[in-house]
């Protein structure tokens, strides 16, 4: 990654790469890169300097305001809420994520990972101020925090959503786990923190809470979840109603987590956040109805709390769920999940999700050894085929979550990704 600057002479540009710093390429040493400082100090004419050197030399530092959502679920719904709630209320912003980079409701990068390279990070963050753009809407990873990949940021806000069983093949435990998180919010940074969760640490100094079952800063006081999402938020002695289209109670967390973030940072009051919120419809792949009739929904829950959430917000409705586990991931999940499925699908179909170098025989195995009972189990590898037999076994009104992919647009199989689109599958079917 190369980024050019101007007032920095003799160098007219930064980077990360090792290979390309030169007398007028400086590098940027970050965690990442560490491994390769010998080579970059066997160029005399490359100067080496920080993450936060580069905030200056971007002009980043006191230009633009960064807001960072992390949690095992919720991080890109919440992130694209505030990110629509802001444009509705005419405030120039940028989006990082899951879903790619986005700027002024402009698409400007593909989907990478969650949460980039420091570097890549920053030259968004300058393309954004460079537009006019007064916030950063991020998620943050854990892998991201672990890996120091958003050294040097300062964020006007940092908002946690809830944390549950996920990446224990790279941090370990859910103690290890929970404590990354929790090193996230060990500063006096301004923050916003789910209250109900109650797992992480985090320092109480400019922290104010949201919730629905415990007192919070921002407490739902009462809500609906026929027809969306309806609720009363209270603020102390203030009591404000909001409507949103997209359903399950996991997701008014993930509304009250975007209205509490938007006014504490003092965009606009409460009744004029609240006013704009039934304007954001959700994400792709988050809850997306695919087909009415018949009734199908993908979303993109890989744990074993996200189906829970997902399938518990449907749970009065007659299910067929179809899911698999990913490979090379923590395997102590996947009976939790064949589980889960047991309990709230009439209906389940076992399948593959992205094997990776697994055999995905084997890691449906695995989900197996979850379900104790199940009214109706089919198991069927190859996943087109298990979404055209969903569709063929369905009867009456069931409907048919379909889950862990969500708005992915490949399968990934012994290291190779192949075109693969749960949505484009049940439409080519039904249409």
């Amino acid at each position: 990654m190369i980024i050019e600057v101007e007032n920095f002479a003799p160098y007219n540009a930064i980077t990360d790469d090792s290979t390309q710093c030169n007398e007028n390429i400086a590098f940027v040493l970050t965690h990442q890169n560490q491994k390769y400082l010998d080579d970059v100090k066997n160029k005399p004419t490359c100067k080496i300097i920080t993450p936060k050197d580069c905030l200056d030399i971007l002009g980043i530092k006191s230009n633009i305001k960064i807001i960072g959502i992390t949690g095992t679920n919720g991080k890109t719904t919440t992130a694209a809420a505030i990110y629509s709630i802001l444009l509705d209320l005419n405030k120039k912003v940028a989006m990082q994520g899951t879903r790619g980079c986005f700027i002024n409701d402009k698409k400007c990068d593909e989907k990478s990972l969650t949460t980039p390279p420091i570097l890549q990070t920053m030259k968004n963050i300058k393309n954004a101020i460079d537009e006019g753009c007064e916030y950063f809407v991020m998620e943050v990873s854990s892998h991201a925090i672990e890996q120091k990949r958003i050294e040097g940021l300062e964020f006007a806000l940092k908002v946690f959503t809830n944390v549950t069983q996920d990446h224990l093949d790279y941090h370990g435990s859910l103690d290890a786990y929970i404590a990354v998180k929790s090193s996230f919010f060990e500063d006096e940074t301004p923050k916003l923190i789910n209250k109900d969760d109650g797992k992480i640490r985090f320092n109480r100094k400019n922290c104010m809470t949201y919730g629905a079952d415990n007192p919070a800063t921002y407490k739902v006081a009462a809500y609906s979840l026929k027809n969306g999402v309806s609720a009363v938020l209270q603020k102390f002695d203030k009591m404000q109603d909001f409507h949103s289209s997209i359903h399950g109670f996991f997701n008014l967390y993930n509304l009250v987590a975007a209205i509490g973030a938007i006014d504490m940072l003092e965009v606009a009051s409460l009744d004029k956040i609240c006013a704009v919120i039934d304007n954001f419809g959700g994400v792709e792949g988050r809850m997306e109805v695919v087909s009415e009739n018949p009734l199908v929904i993908v979303d993109f829950a890989h744990t074993p709390d996200g189906m829970d959430k997902v399938l518990d917000s449907l749970k009065e409705k007659e299910m067929i769920v179809v899911f698999g586990a990913g490979g090379d991931r923590d395997k102590s999940k996947r009976p939790k999940m064949g589980n889960i499925a047991a309990r709230y699908g009439k209906k389940v179909i076992v399948t593959s999700d992205n094997p990776r170098s697994e055999d995905p025989k084997l890691i449906i195995e695995d989900i197996l050894t979850g379900i104790k009972s199940c009214k109706s189990l089919h198991v069927e590898v190859d996943r087109k085929k298990a979404i055209e037999y969903a569709l063929s076994v369905r009867e009456n009104d069931e409907i048919i979550v379909i889950l862990g992919k969500g708005d992915e647009t490949y399968q990934e199989i012994k290291g190779e990704k192949f075109p693969f689109d749960d949505r484009k599958i049940v439409k080519k079917i039904v249409s």
